[in-house]
């Protein structure tokens, strides 16, 4: 009885023991993973300083180099229209990638406000298409040239 009551006692000191080693060592692994992500955090000679920023508004409607920065849109009369009506609903680069005369950008906008929801421009409609034709005209030039004086045959099975 005495050997299973001294066994007891030794079974629960080793559980102490043991106990009292992984705190401790869970502890010290804490302590390291904190220090790692905070190396300045036992520099006792360091002054400590608050660094705040400021963050910067950015002007959306800023011109740098005659280029309204940004949708890419040349600056000229008519541009804050344009950006206002055009890029609600798909981006500037549609604008200038599709240069057309007054006449198909009048179409275009009819078919847009039939098919697309687009809204009734009123009088903005005249400023838009004179600030397309004006600054993104047709180009004269396609891809490549038009094929001319081609001898055609005909293909045998």
């Amino acid at each position: 009885m005495a050997k299973e009551v001294n066994f007891r006692t030794e079974v629960k000191k080793l559980y102490r023991f043991l106990m009292l080693f992984f705190t401790l060592f869970f502890i010290t692994g804490g302590g390291l993973v904190y220090y790692m992500n905070n190396p300045d955090v036992f520099d006792f000679k360091s002054k400590s300083e608050t660094i705040s920023a400021i963050p910067v508004e950015e002007d959306e409607d800023r011109i740098e180099s005659g280029i309204h920065v940004r949708t890419g849109l040349v600056d000229a009369e008519g541009l804050m229209i344009v950006v206002n009506n055009c890029t609600n609903c798909h981006s500037a680069k549609i604008v200038t990638q599709n240069r057309m005369n007054t006449e198909r950008w009048n179409t275009t906008i009819k078919w847009m406000q039939e098919t697309q929801n687009l809204w009734d421009l009123g009088g903005n409609q005249e400023i838009i298409v004179n600030y397309l034709v004006t600054n993104y005209p047709p180009k004269a030039k396609g891809r490549r040239m038009i094929l001319t004086d081609i001898d055609w045959y005909e293909l045998e099975n």
